[in-house]
């Protein structure tokens, strides 16, 4: 499978590769500041000859930079190479309070809890979903929101009811992200369909209002 990986901006990249449990392609953020490094639920390429090359990059990369490396679990279903990434680098695993269980099991022990709102390295901080303990990511430096599930590329959607938590509409996932309509945002990298690169606060602002 091919590995797709496009540099958007200075110290923001996106990667795909193919998540073979859920034989689809998703995608992948790594992030660079003057203080961190922080790779959100990270995926390694399937295929000795593409890991490698992965390997070689993101160490290269950590070298280079010489600043703590972070990985960000999302939702625990996205916790895909973090165990191996964390084991290989060394770099911390931070994931959500409520979603520590869930993460142990498919990932191991977070060295970092986070709650809504809080200030994690690289200038990122989450937002909640309306998904239980799943958030979305707000990279400040770099005007871009990261999102795990709960919105869909290609064109921008929510998404689908049935993988909302019994109890949770459309309705009420709207209500929990409408603090997201007061950032500047400029993209909104989705883990599923195409990513929006420019326009993410109009695109956002369509969706979320009806």
């Amino acid at each position: 499978m091919r590995v797709e990986v496009q540099r958007l901006a200075e110290g923001l990249w996106r990667w795909t590769a193919h998540h073979e449990e859920w034989d689809h392609e998703v995608g992948c953020v790594y992030v660079e500041t003057d203080d961190a490094i922080v790779l959100v639920d990270p995926l390694v390429p399937a295929g000795p000859a593409q890991a490698e090359r992965f390997w070689h990059h993101l160490e290269n990369d950590m070298a280079r930079a010489a600043v703590p490396a972070h990985v960000v679990v999302c939702v625990h279903w996205h916790a895909r190479s973090a165990r191996e990434v964390v084991a290989r680098t060394g770099a911390r695993l931070w994931c959500s309070r409520r979603g520590r269980a869930a993460i142990v099991r498919r990932a191991g022990e977070p060295t970092d809890l986070f709650d809504p709102g809080d200030a994690l390295p690289g200038g990122v901080r989450p937002y909640p979903s309306g998904r239980g303990p799943e958030v979305l990511l707000w990279l400040e430096h770099h005007r871009t929101l990261v999102a795990a599930d709960v919105l869909l590329g290609a064109p921008l959607r929510l998404c689908p009811p049935s993988w909302l938590p019994a109890g949770r509409t459309h309705a009420t996932v709207r209500a929990a992200l409408a603090p997201l309509l007061d950032l500047p945002v400029e993209r909104i990298l989705t883990s599923h369909g195409e990513p929006v690169l420019e326009g993410g606060a109009g695109a956002l602002a369509a969706l979320l209002r009806g």
